[in-house]
């Protein structure tokens, strides 16, 4: 799924800039999902943005609503009537929805209230883990499910590197966990499966013209998790 994190508060106060009337529009499916823009999150933004405006003796009109999915342009058709009263649409969807509202609705300012960051899986409630860079250019097939280019830290093609220690990446995430090798991994699999041989398959360098990945990446809702 895709996950994305909400904009601060002041980037989202400042693409809204003096508009009078304002729509937040949620997404109901990924962003939802990982707790950031779905209906509820879009009704909360709403009233930060309405207890800011009167606090500084604004007359701001500020409403909500969500679309089952913002991607999709007949779901956008059934809440068009409000996106057609507003001066400015704070979209709480993916990159995606938010272009496909822009788009939709070309007439109209359209300002993205989240950043969205990775293709996600979950791995516990309020934690995901990303699984896909959108490459472009699958090799899931030969690599026994295991994607080198997000969960190997330097998307190598071909592994393991040097860096590699008993199944553990030289590399730590920030808060200083450790990291599977991701080609160990795929050697492990390989082997199970029977098919060690495509580990010495050469692999040409990665066409990243036909994606892009930042290498693996976590995202956590640190105020969902259980206490």
């Amino acid at each position: 799924m895709i996950t994305a994190e909400r904009k601060p508060f002041d980037k989202i106060l400042g693409l809204v800039g003096e508009s009078k009337k304002v729509l937040v529009a949620g997404c109901d499916t990924c962003v939802a999902v990982c707790l950031t823009g779905g209906e509820k999150e879009a009704e909360i933004l709403a009233s930060e943005l309405r207890i800011e405006a009167g606090m500084n003796g604004r007359e701001t009109e500020v409403e909500h609503t969500s679309a089952i999915r913002q991607c999709e342009w007949e779901y956008l058709d059934l809440i068009s009537d409000k996106v057609d009263q507003a001066d400015v649409v704070v979209s709480l969807a993916c990159g995606i929805g938010i272009q496909s509202m822009a788009e939709k609705f070309a007439t109209k300012l359209v300002v993205p209230g989240v950043d969205t960051n990775m293709l996600g899986m979950p791995l516990e409630h309020a934690v995901w883990l990303e699984r896909c860079g959108a490459c472009g250019e699958c090799v899931l097939g030969e690599t026994a499910g295991v994607c080198p280019v997000v969960r190997c830290s330097k998307s190598l093609m071909n592994g393991p590197c040097g860096g590699s220690h008993e199944g553990k990446c030289e590399v730590k995430t920030p808060e200083g966990e450790e990291i599977d090798c991701a080609w160990h991994l795929i050697w492990e699999r390989l082997k199970a499966q029977g098919r060690e041989d495509l580990m010495f398959v050469d692999r040409p360098p990665k066409n990243w013209s036909k994606g892009s990945s930042g290498g693996p990446r976590k995202m956590v809702r640190v105020e969902a998790r259980p206490v």
